[in-house]
């Protein structure tokens, strides 16, 4: 199942490996990210940023992707 135009919360990013978790607004639960589904300069990213995404099923599991800052 793929979700759009999610909202929520940077809540770890761990630049040297490259991924990250966002929590998902008005629920209780995380989302992985990796850099490559970031939209702008992962670098740019910091906990506690406000972002936008979408939600793809891959073969791990849900991951969020065209993430973005608001």
């Amino acid at each position: 199942m793929e979700e759009s135009n999610l909202k929520g919360v940077v809540k770890r990013i761990m630049y040297d490996r490259n991924y990250g978790f966002v929590n998902v607004e008005g629920e209780e639960k995380e989302v992985f990210f990796h850099r490559s589904g970031v939209k702008e300069d992962f670098n740019d990213l910091k906990e506690g940023d406000e972002v936008e995404f979408d939600v793809e099923e891959t073969d791990r599991g849900s991951q969020a992707a065209n993430l973005v800052k608001v």
